[in-house]
């Protein structure tokens, strides 16, 4: 495993220390930005620049609390029609779009792991579409012994290396300053025994017992017909003949490249013999699995994972926890 070091020049040193200053005068003593620039010789501006960057840079944590512990109705619901921990539905206006749902998920996700990941914890992360936007707003935080492991391959016949789930992985262990563990792997074997003949290895079977004992999952819910496309779909990482395979086969979803039908049966899909990620079942016994999902498409596939017990903690945006409530939630499930 890789251990990630966070380097600073003298500019960024003095940014941060002008920033820390900033935002304890403003937090802590009291003083507003007109005080503030006043006492330290700034324009207002800069006092708001270095504000902003006190937050964005892991100086200040702004934590909501609600003292009353009180769900909203449709949180409860969810929560109790599937057995959940947690759920997180964030409030998105519905004219906004599926790309500013995202966002916005994105941004509340990258909060709760600051509030929630703790010391010494393994987190397993599933690269995609999803898991790359939080790691754009993800806020810096020192987590010591924090490890993350891949829990998916990302290689394919175009991309022959690690890059782009290495870059996401990378960004999570460089914000959390944690040790990595890539999956060097294809995303989909060729044929089902050289995967077989490569999980007997024992550098991937030591990778394979980290991902079985992580404390923390990390993963969203893939839909071919997804408004912001799933990566597994849009990457090259599918042959035709994959692809009618899924057709084939009623597939409504996948997590981590694991694909499953729409009762939630995955064991014998052809493709998934030659998958890289984890059995599903992984997602029913892990201690924390959390799945974050944003869009109107994937809501058919969420509602399988959530009735096959493939979570127990959801964070989604607000118009699609809405369809979810009124296209799926009262067709029989107990």
């Amino acid at each position: 495993m890789l251990p990630m070091a966070r380097q600073t020049s003298s500019s960024e040193e003095r940014s941060y220390e002008e920033a820390f200053r900033v935002a304890t005068l403003y937090y802590y003593q009291g003083l507003n930005t007109e005080e503030i620039a006043a006492e330290m010789r700034f324009s207002r501006p800069k006092v708001s620049k270095l504000l902003n960057y006190a937050r964005t840079n892991g100086l200040v944590q702004i934590k909501v609390i609600d003292s009353r512990k009180k769900l909203s109705p449709l949180e409860e619901v969810l929560r109790e029609r599937f057995d959940l921990v947690r759920v997180h539905i964030v409030a998105a206006p519905e004219y906004l779009g599926e790309v500013s749902w995202l966002e916005r998920v994105s941004r509340y996700t990258a909060h709760y792991l600051n509030a929630t990941l703790e010391p010494r914890q393994t987190l397993g992360v599933a690269w995609g579409t999803t898991i790359s936007e939080i790691s754009l707003h993800l806020i810096p935080k020192v987590i010591p012994g924090l490890r993350i492991v891949q829990l998916n391959g990302s290689t394919n016949t175009t991309l022959a290396d690690n890059r782009y789930a290495a870059s996401i992985l990378q960004s999570y262990a460089a914000n959390y300053q944690a040790s990595i563990q890539l999956f060097p792997v294809p995303s989909f074997f060729d044929y089902a025994e050289t995967k077989a003949a490569m999980w007997r290895e024992r550098s991937i079977r030591a990778i394979l017992e980290m991902q079985e004992k992580a404390d923390v999952l990390l993963y969203s819910i893939g839909s071919v017909e997804a408004g912001v496309p799933s990566r597994v779909y849009s990457g090259d990482f599918l042959e035709p003949s994959d692809m009618e395979q899924i057709r084939n086969e009623n597939v409504v979803g996948d997590i981590a490249t694991v694909f499953f039908r729409p009762d939630g049966s995955w064991e014998d899909i052809p493709l998934n013999h030659r998958a890289s990620g984890p059995p599903l079942d992984l997602y029913r016994y892990a201690p924390r699995r959390v799945c974050v999902v944003s869009g109107r498409a994937k809501m058919p596939a969420l509602h399988t994972a959530l009735r096959s017990g493939y979570m127990n903690e959801l964070i989604i945006d607000e118009p699609s926890a809405r369809l979810l409530a009124d296209e799926f939630l009262f067709l029989g499930d107990s």
